[in-house]
C-alpha cells in the first residue's frame, strides 16, 4: 500500500468516525432520562425521608413521610426552555405539611443541579429547612440532612407527572382597568384561592399588542394575593391601551386565562 492510498484510507476513516459522532450527538439530543415528571416524583421522596431524619434529630414528634404529603413542581430554565435534560438550571417548588414550620407562600424553592447519570444535588431555603448545622436534643451541633442533599432517580420510572393530593388552588387574573404609577409601571393583582393544596405558583407574562413587556414568577400561599409590576413606555401608558395577561402554572390552576386590562390614568 503506497502513501497516497494510505492517506485516502485514513481520510475515509476520519470522515466515517466524524459522521458516527454526529449521529450519536443527534441521538443524545433527541431525548433524555432527565425529565420534569421524574424529578417531581423523586425529589419529594428523597426530601421526605431526610426531613423525617431531621425531625428526629430536633425532637419533633409526629413527622412521618405520609404526614408531610410532600409534592414538587419543577421547571428548567424558565418558560422558554424545555423541561428536559441535565443542568444546573432546574428549580422545583416544594410543598409539605409540618405544623412547626409553616410555609408563608405555600411552597419552598429548591435549586437542583441535575447530572446526566440520573442523579442530582438539591438545596432548599434555609429559613424553611434550617442551616448547615442544627442542634440535636442533646445540645450538640450536627449536620442538617436537608440543607443540601444528593439523590438519584430510576431512568426507567414513569414519565407521567404525579397527581397532587387534595384540591389544587386556583389563580385568578385581574380584569377591568389598571392605572400606571409615577414610575410608569402597572401592577396587576393576582389572587390565589383559599383552603387549597400547595398554593399558586408559575410564570405570568404581560403583552402590549404582540410585544411582550415582561415575564415574572409568581408564588402565592392559599388565600394570598400580591401585585406584580410591569413597565410601560410610550403608547403603552396612554389611556385605552390594552394589556393581556397569561399565566403558565407550575402549582395550581388558572381561571379565565388569559385576561385583558385597559390602561387608565384616572
Amino acid at each position: 500500500m503506497n502513501a497516497q492510498t494510505t492517506r485516502q484510507l485514513v481520510r475515509r476513516l476520519l470522515v466515517a468516525l466524524a459522521a458516527g459522532a454526529v449521529i450519536v450527538g443527534l441521538s443524545a439530543c433527541g431525548g433524555s432520562d432527565v425529565t420534569r415528571a421524574r424529578l417531581e416524583r423523586s425529589l419529594p421522596q428523597a426530601f421526605s425521608n431526610l426531613y423525617v431524619q431531621q425531625a428526629q434529630i430536633l425532637g419533633h414528634p409526629g413527622i412521618t413521610v405520609r404526614s408531610l404529603e410532600a409534592s414538587a413542581a419543577c421547571d428548567k430554565g424558565g418558560p422558554k426552555v424545555p423541561d428536559q435534560g441535565p443542568g444546573a438550571d432546574w428549580t422545583c417548588l416544594m410543598s409539605w405539611q409540618d405544623p412547626d414550620v409553616p410555609l408563608p407562600d405555600g411552597t419552598g424553592k429548591f435549586e437542583l443541579n441535575v447530572h446526566s447519570n440520573d442523579c442530582y444535588t438539591a438545596g432548599g431555603p434555609s429559613k424553611l429547612v434550617g442551616l448547615l448545622a442544627i442542634t440535636d436534643t442533646h445540645g450538640n451541633d450536627v449536620p442538617n440532612p436537608v440543607f443540601e442533599f444528593d439523590s438519584c432517580f430510576d431512568p426507567g420510572s414513569s414519565n407521567a407527572r404525579p397527581q397532587p393530593s387534595g384540591t389544587p388552588a386556583v389563580l385568578t387574573l385581574p380584569t377591568g382597568t389598571v392605572t400606571p404609577d409615577d414610575k410608569g409601571q402597572v401592577g396587576p393583582k393576582l389572587t390565589c384561592s383559599p383552603g387549597a393544596t400547595g398554593g399558586c405558583a408559575g410564570t405570568l407574562t404581560a403583552k402590549l399588542g404582540r410585544a411582550t413587556i415582561g415575564t415574572v414568577r409568581y408564588q402565592l400561599a392559599p388565600g394570598g394575593a400580591n401585585t406584580f409590576p410591569f413597565p410601560l413606555s410610550g403608547a403603552g401608558s396612554k389611556d385605552g391601551a390594552m394589556i393581556s395577561l397569561s399565566a403558565a402554572p407550575l402549582i395550581g390552576t388558572v381561571r379565565d386565562n388569559p385576561t385583558s386590562l385597559r390602561v387608565s390614568s384616572r
